[in-house]
């Protein structure tokens, strides 16, 4: 299996640890492999979520945030 070595803020590291702690993972190696396998699977689901499709206005139905005009 290719080896990555990656940076990540403190923050992620506290709770990949935590995870690890509580039993969910095995070891920090399975929780990174696990949650970026997941991740990825949930990219491809959902796409990029800048992406638009065509002819779909940006500001709700007919201009409007957040409410539906009938």
């Amino acid at each position: 299996m290719p080896k990555v070595e990656i940076t990540i803020p403190e923050h992620l590291e506290m709770q990949i640890a935590q995870m690890v702690e509580r039993g969910e993972f095995v070891n920090r190696e399975e929780a990174i492999e696990d949650l970026l396998s997941t991740g990825i699977k949930a990219y491809k689901t959902s796409g990029p979520m800048d992406e638009e499709e065509p002819g779909l206005e940006n500001d709700g139905m007919m201009g409007h945030d957040d409410e539906y005009v009938f």
